[in-house]
């Protein structure tokens, strides 16, 4: 029985915008081209092209053979999550259209699968043909298309990738190093990976999820390598310039920790004269001390005043000054194991000790969960995408902070958000310590909507206008009717007061994602939104915030991967 393969693209060049769709239909079997469709459908969206590109695949396979199985290949996550029945149509235009989609062929007939843009070259070369054609007042032809022969020989000049994209950043490398290590490998190959990053003496901080502004900023920066460079800390408070901001927000996650964002502790001094030693790179760079509050009276505000926005992973986050040589390593492994020590301690530094009517605080120990096949390729990731299960990688993670919370000691129950890469986290944790795992739906990871298993710079392709509001304000969603900020950080708030008043007095390991982790650091810091775009937030790393009676918080512990090194 034969089987094709359909590849469909669509774009807008505005969105909306002059639109185009491009789609060909491919024998399995033989890899064989058997038809090709594009057309300028003037000014649409993005997604309305895209559909449109998949209805034409479609209509096209079934003219070849209306008995043949298709296997659909596109790069919208939001086309195939749709049309596979796993994400709902709230759209008002895209419901017509993936109804009109369904009705080509049997549903039993058709299956989806999401690919990476750069291995769907045909069909948006296809695309971008035809929307060339419609600024010419012309259609598309067949005969004058170079699409196929120009996919080819991208595919041909492009070898095949040797680890996913990001995968030797500085943070990640060094961590999959000390796992192979420790298992009797060579960690060679991930430290000359470290010493063939060229030095760019940019800062280094990011948003989720991602992964990952208008203008030069976001994209760009996040397309660059990460280095030595300066690595500015997570700020409560103090705004930067817009530019700062968004070269701020441009960076990828790395895999490290660089802030020690405690609560009243100050920044030991040879990491304070090294900040002081960073060249400015455009926006500030100050420390993230939990006991200063942030200029124009955020801190004094009520909970629900300041209760706006987050970000996460996949598709974010900064540092602290870059550190060379062994000495700096070495002073970066006692700092860690220092603020390591307060985690979950019942009563806060000397200095910092709260009255004794009000007894011990609810303490937060914050783990983000092991990496996913997501995490390294910097991709959003949040609970409307397709949950994924934590990697091998992201295991042998989990195991290690397992470990390090037993030795402590300390954790008295287990809080966990319900998907699955937080619930298999909690679950060897929980394994360890002999405890039970509560779900809490509360501390799930915020929605992005259509962005999903994007990279940054692909949703700056294919949703623009969306971006640039998401990014410029907290209340704005994603595209696809996500989550936006400020919803998250009300629901953290809520979730926050209701576990607090459960385990009052009690240490409780919260296993959650970089989005309800940054949020609740930035709420207990009284820090403004953009503040989110400064914090840096491994996979597996450990942070604490304690709360107190009185309703003062403090953050004894921000992004320590000590156990994973």
């Amino acid at each position: 029985m034969r089987e094709f393969i359909v590849e469909a693209d669509g774009g807008s060049r505005g969105n909306p915008g002059p639109a185009g769709y491009g789609s060909v239909v491919i024998d399995a079997a033989t890899g064989e081209t058997l038809a090709e469709r594009a057309e300028y459908i003037g000014v649409a969206t993005n997604n309305v092209a895209e559909y449109r590109g998949l209805i034409a695949g479609l209509e096209a396979a079934r003219e070849l053979d209306a008995t043949a199985p298709i296997r659909v290949r596109m790069d919208s996550k939001l086309v195939v999550e749709q049309m596979s029945g796993r994400w709902k149509i709230k759209h008002p235009d895209m419901k017509p259209l993936a109804a009109r989609a369904a009705a080509v062929l049997p549903g039993s007939q058709v299956t989806y699968e999401w690919i990476p843009r750069e291995r769907n070259k045909h069909a948006d070369r296809l695309a971008n043909e035809a929307m060339d054609a419609g600024k010419r007042g012309e259609s598309w032809s067949p005969s004058a298309s170079t699409a196929e022969l120009n996919a080819r020989a991208t595919r041909a000049a492009t070898p095949e990738p040797t680890a996913p994209p990001g995968d030797a950043t500085a943070g990640a490398a060094r961590a999959r190093a000390a796992l192979k290590e420790s298992r009797g490998e060579s960690p060679r190959k991930g430290h000359e990976e470290l010493r063939a990053q060229p030095e760019s003496g940019g800062t280094r901080s990011t948003a989720q999820g991602g992964t990952d502004a208008p203008g030069k900023g976001r994209e760009e920066l996040r397309a660059q390598p990460e280095s030595g460079g300066t690595r500015s800390t997570a700020q409560a408070g103090t705004d930067a310039p817009r530019k700062g901001r968004e070269e701020l927000r441009a960076q990828p996650e790395s895999g490290d920790s660089r802030t020690t964002a405690q609560g009243g502790t100050d920044v030991p001094r040879k990491g304070r004269e090294e900040l002081r030693a960073q060249p400015a790179t455009g926006g500030t760079r100050p420390t993230a001390q939990g006991g200063t509050p942030p200029p124009g009276g955020e801190a004094g505000k009520a909970p629900a005043e300041r209760g706006d926005a987050g970000r996460a992973g996949g598709p974010g986050d900064t540092g602290r000054a870059g550190e060379s040589g062994d000495a700096g390593r070495a002073d970066k492994a006692e700092d860690d194991k220092r603020a390591a020590s307060n985690v979950a301690t019942s009563t806060p530094a000397a200095g910092w000790s709260a009255p004794p009517d009000m007894g011990a605080p609810a303490t937060f120990v914050l783990l983000r969960h092991g990496e996913t096949p997501l995490t390294p390729q910097k991709r959003f990731s949040g609970s409307g995408g397709s949950d994924p299960s934590l990697s091998d990688a992201g295991r042998e993670q989990a195991e290690r902070v397992a470990a390090a919370l037993a030795a402590r000691g300390t954790i008295q129950a287990i809080v966990a958000s319900p998907l699955a890469r937080t619930r298999e986290t909690a679950g060897a944790v929980a394994a360890r310590l002999g405890l039970d795992v509560v779900i809490e739906d509360g501390l799930r990871e915020t929605d992005f909507g259509a962005w999903e298993g994007l990279t940054f710079g692909e949703v700056r392709e294919r949703h623009p206008d969306d971006l640039t509001a998401w990014l410029a304000s907290p209340e704005a969603e994603p595209t696809g009717g996500g989550e936006s900020f400020a919803a998250t950080a009300l629901r953290m708030a809520a979730t926050r007061d209701k576990l607090i008043a459960a385990y009052a007095g009690r240490t409780v390991l919260l296993v959650t994602h970089v989005t309800p982790i940054k949020t609740l650091v930035r709420l207990a810091l009284g820090a403004p939104p953009e503040s989110l775009f400064r914090m840096e937030l491994s996979a597996a790393s450990l942070s604490a915030v304690a709360y107190y009676g009185d309703g003062n918080a403090s953050v004894r512990l921000f992004n320590d991967t000590s156990h994973l090194r």
